[in-house]
């Protein structure tokens, strides 16, 4: 006989009742009648006391927990739910440990499959970036090798082009190094107090030069009355957080446009904003611009140079300050990349 809250409530109500009614009728003068209604009083509010209890308590819950059991057997965190497990239940315990230990599987579990379709992109676009300038600069050498060296004026175009082959290679390379050195600790953040008007003067006066080939104007905006605005952070790492966003600015703002930078003190921070005038991000990628290798627009992207790292290694110096880059675009309009970083007091 398979043993369920029926079966047990049945029993457990039979007894009761037979024990209560036997008592009864031997310490007392009763009718049948009044015994009969008796049992069957005493039967069916036991039956439906332990029925309910059982079923509620104990064997909902164990069936809940076979369930969740026959799932991690089989592997299957997808559909796992708290459900709504009774608090009083001898079971919600357990209940809640193996929804736990399954919840906590599945996100492993997703986040084990988002690394890996990542680590697939990555090497997928390690291997484009790699292949780019190592084949323009193999070209170059092998056709010096098949006979051109002996023309002197080919002979230094072409290497001029292999050798800025393969600058582009170094730059990727350290990028890469950087990048990998930030998110494994290897590098460490030298943290003090410097003066940010400095630095964007001294990073504004080497891009000069850069803007004017594009005729676009460059701009620095600062505070009226603070002339020493000392923030902490590592200011090497935020001179390369400026340097790369000043750099896309001008890269991706069309002739005749502008770049302004600009810092607005606030209570106990002072934020730097990098504004352009340019093509601006279309609104389904602004999330993904800071992915390493991610290309809004791959064909222009690669037209204007970059290694497309840049923005990914200025999010991950920022998230060293334990702070956040912000930005704002809109297309054909241009785009404001900003970020927080505190003053001293």
């Amino acid at each position: 006989m398979i043993l369920n809250s029926r079966v047990l409530a049945f029993l457990l109500a039979m007894v009761l009742s037979v024990c209560i009614t036997i008592l009864v009728s031997v310490f007392s003068v009763t009718s049948s009648v009044f015994l009969g209604f008796l049992f069957l009083g005493i039967f069916t509010i036991t039956y439906m006391v332990v029925f309910i209890s059982l079923e509620t308590l104990v064997f909902r819950e164990v069936k809940r927990v076979r369930n969740l059991i026959e799932k991690l057997k089989n592997k299957d965190f997808k559909d796992f739910k708290s459900g709504n497990t009774n608090i009083h239940s001898p079971m919600y315990q357990i209940n809640k440990d193996i929804y736990f230990y399954a919840s906590t599987k599945q996100k492993e579990i997703d986040e084990l499959k988002r690394m890996e379709q990542f680590r697939r992109e990555f090497i997928a676009n390690v291997s484009h970036e790699l292949k780019t300038p190592i084949f323009a600069a193999q070209g170059f050498v092998h056709t010096l090798l098949d006979g051109a060296v002996k023309d002197k004026t080919v002979r230094k175009k072409f290497l001029s082009k292999a050798a800025k082959s393969l600058d582009g290679l170094d730059v990727l390379v350290q990028d890469l190094l950087i990048l990998s050195q930030i998110e494994t600790g290897d590098i460490r953040m030298n943290f003090e107090y410097f003066d940010i008007g400095k630095l964007l003067n001294d990073i504004i006066d080497q891009f000069e030069d850069k803007a004017n080939r594009k005729n676009i104007s460059l701009e620095l905006k600062l505070p009226k009355g603070n002339k020493d605005l000392n923030v902490y952070g590592d200011w090497q790492r935020i001179q390369q957080v400026i340097n790369n966003l000043v750099s896309n600015a001008i890269n991706y703002t069309n002739e005749s446009g502008q770049v302004i930078v600009s810092i607005k003190p606030e209570d106990h921070f002072v934020t730097v904003m990098v504004r352009d005038s340019g093509i601006g991000i279309p609104e389904e990628d602004v999330s993904r611009i800071f992915e390493r290798f991610y290309r809004v627009d791959k064909s222009r992207s690669r037209a204007k140079g970059g290694t497309g790292l840049g923005l990914a290694i200025v999010k991950h110096i920022l998230e060293g300050h334990k702070t956040q880059i912000k930005v704002e675009s809109e297309p054909n309009k241009g785009s404001v990349f900003s970020f927080r970083l505190p003053v001293e007091e």
